[in-house]
């Protein structure tokens, strides 16, 4: 069954509840609406809706990855480019590849289904790991190296999921012609986020309405990403492109002082009705896979992504030790446990076609290393944080609810 008007009424007023509930007893937002979608998950109005890889792809991904960048900040991102870089690229590769390597070998998985998990849950989700920080009262360096890096490891990771789609469907045999089709996916997207993005500015430019601003930004949002998917481009950098864009010249005069002030508060506002929406419609998801049953190649599968997460970080950081880019090691803790996996991971698993083997496998197994991810981590990574930071119990100006992020 597709969400209806009501149903989504209902949905929201669980996620209001929700997160009275989850300021009082100090649990995570997320953790409480996966929880609540477990619960709906059995009642008869709930019980048939569905979360479907496009109604990720097409409503909730392109708002969330638009909503984080218009946030950061180009010269901080600038600072620490390198390093984000690097964690997003060259750290995707490394824990996918480890974990398609032990699918493979431990669990006795066929390659195309171990490289297809091993990709699409490669990517941390920004979703999660913004909301936590947010409430933890993280700023600064560390946390503009998990969001930055959560953000543009989506775009990575959706990259090389079409690459690896297109290598097992017999598209791409030939290497080089791989590396054309992944450069040529990436420019697309890169120009398409620009063009809008820039076309939009110069629209702002023509009126002082922050309502009218406000319908660009959404247009920024969802048209970039519909343009780059629409010529074979990269839809996730295509929204991550645009909203740099806007977020950082659009302060420069492009976007009146009042339509900025309304902007922000319209994409904050944006981010908690999507995020709230996202997780309880994962927790009812989740109600209905199979993971009692396979319990085994779940625990596997997050022993890997975690052990590929901790090689990745701790490999690249030390790669950087010598240079004024150097990352403390409470923070490559952090970096490690804080590589949540959620909402890109989930949305690449239920796009994939019905014919594929072994899909049912792949998507269930996705399913519980999100959900080992969300309760696991997502319930000790604040407590660690503050562990090793110092951070007190309850900041003063915490919110227990996702919504846009801040430069520090």
């Amino acid at each position: 069954m597709e969400l209806t008007l009501v149903s989504v009424a209902l949905l929201l007023l669980v996620a209001a509840v929700v997160a009275m509930l989850a300021r009082r007893l100090h649990l995570p937002y997320t953790v409480g609406l996966v929880l609540a979608g477990l619960a709906l998950a059995f009642l008869p109005r709930f019980s048939e809706i569905t979360l479907t890889g496009d109604l990720i792809f097409t409503l909730f991904l392109p708002p969330l990855v638009f909503e984080a960048a218009l946030y950061m900040r180009w010269h901080d991102l600038r600072r620490d480019l390198v390093v984000i870089l690097s964690l997003a690229t060259l750290g995707v590769l490394i824990t996918a590849a480890i974990t398609a390597l032990g699918m493979v070998y431990l669990a006795r998985w066929t390659w195309p289904a171990a490289t297809l998990l091993g990709t699409l849950i490669a990517a941390t989700d920004p979703v999660t790991v913004i909301a936590l920080f947010k409430e933890a009262g993280v700023r600064g360096r560390l946390r503009l190296l998990v969001e930055a890096e959560s953000l543009f490891n989506d775009g990575t990771t959706a990259v090389l999921f079409g690459l690896v789609m297109g290598v097992l469907a017999g598209q791409t045999s030939n290497p080089l012609l791989a590396i054309q089709n992944l450069l040529t996916t990436v420019g697309i997207g890169l120009l398409c986020g620009a063009l809008v993005g820039g076309g939009i500015l110069l629209l702002a430019r023509r009126t002082e309405d922050h309502l009218v601003e406000i319908t660009l930004t959404v247009i920024a949002a969802y048209g970039s990403f519909l343009m780059a998917n629409y010529f074979q481009g990269s839809g996730v950098l295509a929204s991550l492109t645009a909203g740099l864009l806007i977020g950082n010249l659009g302060a420069l005069g492009s976007i009146s002082a009042r339509g900025r002030e309304a902007v922000e508060s319209f994409w904050e506002f944006t981010a908690f009705l999507v995020n709230s929406l996202i997780f309880i419609l994962i927790g009812m998801r989740e109600a209905h896979q199979d993971l009692f049953h396979t319990l085994g190649p779940i625990a596997l599968a997050s022993t890997l992504v975690l052990f590929g997460r901790a090689f990745s970080v701790y490999s690249l950081a030390a790669l950087f030790a010598p240079t004024p880019l150097h990352i403390k090691p409470a923070h490559q803790h952090i970096l490690f446990w804080g590589g949540m996996r959620g909402t890109l991971a989930l949305a690449l698993a239920l796009s994939l076609p019905t014919g594929v083997p072994d899909r049912e496998a792949v998507v269930t197994v996705a399913f519980g290393v999100v959900a080992f991810s969300i309760f696991v981590q997502g319930l000790t990574i604040i407590p660690l944080v503050r562990r090793l930071v110092g951070l007190p119990h309850h900041p003063p100006h915490a919110h227990n609810t996702p919504s846009s992020p801040t430069a520090g």
